[in-house]
């Protein structure tokens, strides 16, 4: 959903920079920054996560992906 935010020009220059520093558009800076600041996105619980030695996701996920792909490649190819 679209939404429209007016912000003053030296604010709006530092999030330009700073989404260009990060290799993002202004639009997903903004929207990661309004995640965190609700909650809904918190880089320390992936950190502590990470950290934790715990295994995440698929752990075979890593695992003959050239195969995986070729695989993919083929059934596409064949549709």
């Amino acid at each position: 959903m679209p939404m429209s935010v007016r912000l003053d020009p030296a604010l709006e220059e530092k999030v330009s920079q700073e989404a260009r520093r990060r290799g993002v558009s202004k639009s997903e800076f903004v929207k990661d920054a309004i995640e965190r600041a609700l909650g809904l996105k918190d880089p320390g619980k992936l950190l502590d996560l990470v950290r934790s030695g715990k295994p995440m996701g698929d752990p075979d996920a890593s695992t003959n992906v050239s195969a995986k792909v070729k695989a993919r490649l083929r059934a596409k190819r064949a549709a």
